[in-house]
């Protein structure tokens, strides 16, 4: 059906390949075509069940390893160790699951976007049937308010106009006509059409419905999304490497830790032990916990800042993003229509105020226009008066009953005090012409004070200009001088209208003849456009500075674009001077074409849904990592294909919200840089919480295989100087309450300063490593030459094998939380002391600290902890050698934080780029 291009085909063309007539169907033809195509509906997924969703958490390859760990315990009889493990797992899938609950709630989709009824003409009636009844064939009957319900061939057209804003992204309506259009037009182009979906905003006009249901543009879009496949985060992708690299090296050592306790002539049993002490010890069982509060923590600050996470990985994918790829209309742009420039043949003034709000002023050389000129005063009662737009405000928030573009001269009018309830009583209305495609102009007969008749004209400025022989004032009429000042402002991006009026010499005026149109006179130009969010601009500027490449794609016209791009800054940032690349130019692209056009502009105009997906795939195929925004059904399957999709929450549509990753709820651009601060700020965090858990994991993993290789073996027993029990309260219970604090650090300074990280680093880089293993030996040397020590010396007194090792082992764990301790202040910046962030930043520290050491205390002392993890109590000279040990590590990373900083590394750890 697509391939037969309806718009670009005569109506006898159009009516005899669907086989139907102007006065419609019969009843009896319409219920047999419904049963051949189908109902009018677009069908699409239920919504995901809960037990989905919660299946969806435990799809972690940390969460397998931590399963796998259980199952072991539990089949060496360790029932207790296991608990734990599975303490983890719960802990981390219920915050994930109730975080996706709640932002699955009231999302809605495309079938909201078919209107309940829909007026067709059935055996030469008109009648109001269900929309989901509409079949290829019916004559749809069109007014203004009505929600379009299938994809429709114009047949004769009144004045209509329909805004095609959800589909197409181009801000105002859209003029509709009979004739045909060039069959490569685009959508936006195919003013023959009127689309399932869409809105008619002014006019009447009858079309035959071409195509329904999953055939119409709504349907190709909905297939598009269901065709798009899903991108892994690139936090999810670099912990999926992470885990599995951890995962093999754990089997690997693992068995060789079996094999050298054979060989060395350990018991069966005691060799599996210490293989699986091991494993357990390298788990970072701690780290989907650690990860998921951090982001969950992230989810609530962005919250506060006006941007409303749906899944948890968006909350750190959105600072890794290197190009924003951003709808104009209602995103960069207000979506409203106001009035920026008036132009007459003696003067031009500048109207400040932007939106609906009637804030503002006229201004001329700067100064304010006062009091008001004759003929601007004119100017602004003719576009108030040849008027049908309505200026209401609600809630504190004011908002047009109407055409966008009337709605603007409405505003215009009451920035220079022109009432609009006090002018349409003192002039009110007797006849009128409503705007056409014919006629491009719109005309108003009022009552006037002298008990005259005075008509008010505005339509296009060659029409206009062509129905006037005079300027107002009895100047005559300079058409050429009317076309520059057009230009002009055209060339600012502003919509032109032309403004006339006559005071006919007869008492009584008749608009169906002509006569008035002798008594014109040409009052002047009014230039609009919807203009850009100040905040906008400056939040395009903060992404800029932070190393994000803004580009704008829009279903707009290229000059539109190009004016707004200006504004904004984005054709100087892209170093493609004023160039625009059209849908046109994009369809013609080749793969290669294509990536050299997105290279040379950030803006793209008159866009089709097919395009933004392209352009997407494109960057992504360039190694970017692509945020996609928008609020339209156009935007939705690019916004499901980035890795981040941003939606708008007051103005988006439904669709766009369900295929979108975070959704703005003040629809404003400047809320996405604070996004990608607030993103920036938590993978950062996750950086030093790694940093903190990982050299712990490495430093258990280390001391049991330094035990296995050099401790004694005696009557086939291996020598343990920590187990498996112990190593899980360390990970668990002591890692996670000192690691959670770091997720709510400051960010530091500068980290809107930073490039963003490149897309293929991987999640430990090599400072990370050295971090990593250096810690690691720190904790192992001193953790395991505490053991032997005390463990030598209490023998050599006399005491039990059994009380040696305990009171050994204690020591030995205690020297890794003391140690886990001061390494926490160390880990509150990478590269910096942590005094220089802030002694007192983050109070959450502290706490973090203070639990711990009373937990610590519990583990020595509470008797039933000491039946449950094997220790012993210690004594104060025991604590200080302990302490003594954590203390000279923690001055050994202060150390190597020094020598980072001298060389280049240092630096490209602290921008970020490691």
């Amino acid at each position: 059906m697509d391939d037969f291009h309806w718009h670009a085909r005569t109506l006898k063309e159009v009516l005899d390949r669907l086989g139907t007539r102007l006065q419609g169907l019969s009843s009896s033809e319409a219920r047999h075509r419904l049963k051949q195509s189908g109902s009018n509906r677009i069908e699409r997924n239920g919504r995901r069940a809960w037990y989905s969703i919660l299946l969806h958490q435990l799809a972690d390859p940390i969460v397998y390893v931590l399963l796998a760990a259980a199952v072991l315990a539990i089949l060496i009889g360790k029932v207790a160790d296991s608990f734990v493990v599975l303490a983890v797992v719960v802990l981390n899938t219920t915050i994930g699951f109730v975080q996706e609950m709640r932002a699955t709630q009231a999302i809605e989709a495309l079938s909201r976007m078919v209107p309940q009824n829909a007026t067709v003409l059935r055996d030469g009636d008109a009648r109001s049937v269900p929309a989901h009844t509409v079949v290829p064939g019916d004559v749809l009957l069109l007014q203004a308010g009505d929600q379009v319900a299938a994809d429709v061939r114009l047949l004769e057209v009144n004045g209509l106009q329909v805004d095609e804003a959800a589909l197409t992204g181009e801000s105002l309506p859209v003029l509709k006509q009979e004739e045909p259009v060039p069959s490569e037009a685009v959508i936006g182009d195919r003013h023959s059409m009127a689309f399932g979906g869409t809105l008619v905003t002014a006019g009447t006009a009858d079309g035959v419905v071409v195509a329904t249901g999953a055939n119409s543009e709504l349907g190709r879009i909905s297939r598009l999304l269901s065709e798009t496949a899903e991108l892994q985060t690139p936090l999810t992708r670099r912990l999926a490497s992470l885990v599995r690299a951890i995962s093999l090296t754990i089997l690997v050592v693992a068995v060789l830790i079996f094999l050298v306790g054979m060989w060395r002539d350990n018991s069966l049993l005691d060799s599996a032990l210490a293989a699986i002490t091991l494993a357990v010890a390298s788990i970072p069982e701690g780290l989907p916990a650690v990860i998921t509060i951090a982001s969950a923590i992230g989810v609530q600050r962005m919250a506060r800042r006006r941007a409303i996470v749906r899944h948890l990985p968006a909350v750190e994918t959105l600072g890794s993003t290197t190009v924003i790829c951003t709808d104009k209309t209602g995103t960069l742009t207000r979506n409203e229509m106001t009035v920026e420039a008036l132009w007459t043949p003696d003067l031009e003034v500048e109207v400040t105020g932007i939106g609906y709000a009637p804030e503002g002023e006229l201004l001329t050389g700067g100064q304010s226009l006062s009091p008001l000129p004759e003929r601007v005063h004119d100017l602004l009662l003719a576009g108030l008066l040849c008027n049908d737009a309505e200026l209401e405000c609600k809630h504190g928030r004011w908002r047009i009953v109407g055409d966008p573009t009337e709605g603007a001269l409405v505003v215009a009018a009451g920035k220079a005090a022109l009432d609009e309830d006090s002018m349409r009583a003192a002039f009110p209305r007797k006849d009128e012409i409503p705007f056409s495609s014919e006629s491009q102009f719109m005309a108003t007969l009022h009552e006037s004070g002298d008990g005259g008749g005075m008509v008010c004209v505005k339509g296009a400025p060659e029409v206009i200009a062509g129905m006037c022989a005079v300027f107002a004032g009895g100047r005559p009429m300079a058409v050429e001088l009317v076309h520059e000042a057009v230009e002009a402002l055209a060339e600012r991006g502003m919509r032109v209208l032309a403004v006339a009026m006559a005071k006919p010499s007869a008492g009584t005026v008749d608009l169906a003849s002509s006569g008035w149109q002798q008594e014109l006179c040409f009052l002047g130009l009014v230039g609009m456009s919807d203009p850009p969010r100040d905040e906008a601009i400056h939040a395009v500027r903060v992404c800029q500075q932070a190393g994000v490449v803004v580009k704008m794609v829009t279903g707009d016209h290229a000059e539109t674009a190009r004016a707004i791009g200006q504004s904004i800054g984005l054709l100087e940032a892209g170093g493609g001077g004023a160039q625009v690349v059209t849908g046109a130019q994009i369809e013609a692209a080749t793969d290669a074409e294509l990536l050299d056009l997105m290279r040379a502009t950030n803006v793209f105009a008159r866009v089709a849904p097919e395009h933004k997906l392209r352009l997407v795939k494109a960057l992504q195929a360039g190694g970017q990592v692509v945020a996609m925004t928008g609020d339209g059904v156009n935007d939705a399957p690019a916004l499901k294909r980035a890795e981040i999709g941003v939606a708008m929450g007051i103005n988006g549509t439904a669709v766009a919200r369900e295929a979108s990753d975070i959704v703005l709820a003040d629809d404003n651009f400047a809320s996405i840089s604070a996004a990608v601060e607030e993103g920036r700020r938590v993978y950062d965090n996750l950086s030093k919480s790694l940093a903190f858990v990982l050299p712990t994991s490495l430093g258990q993993a280390m001391i049991i295989l330094i035990a296995v290789l050099l401790f004694p073996v005696t009557d086939g027993h291996l020598l343990m100087p920590i187990e498996p029990v112990q190593i899980l309260w360390v990970n668990l219970v002591v890692a996670i309450a000192l690691a959670l604090p770091l997720a709510l650090e400051a960010r530091e300074p500068g980290l809107m300063k930073r490039p963003p990280r490149p897309p293929k680093e991987p999640l430990l880089s090599r400072f990370l490593v050295v971090r990593t293993f250096l810690v690691g030996a720190l904790m192992t040397g001193g953790a395991a030459g505490l053991f032997l020590l005390e463990y030598t010396a209490d023998l050599s007194e006399g005491a039990a094998v059994e009380v040696a090792r305990g009171k050994a082992q204690t020591m030995a764990v205690t020297t890794i939380i003391l140690f886990q301790m001061l390494y926490l202040l160390n880990c509150r910046s990478l590269t910096q002391t942590f005094w220089r962030v802030g002694l007192f930043s983050n109070l959450w520290v502290y706490l973090g600290i203070g639990v711990t050491l009373m937990l610590q205390l519990a583990f020595v002392y509470f008797e039933p902890l000491n039946h449950l993890f094997h220790t012993r109590p210690l004594e104060a000279a025991d604590w200080l050698m302990s302490a003594g040990v954590a203390f000279a590590g923690f001055v050994v990373i202060l150390l190597e934080k020094w020598l980072w900083r001298q060389n280049d590394s240092g630096e490209q750890v602290e921008n970020g780029v490691r």
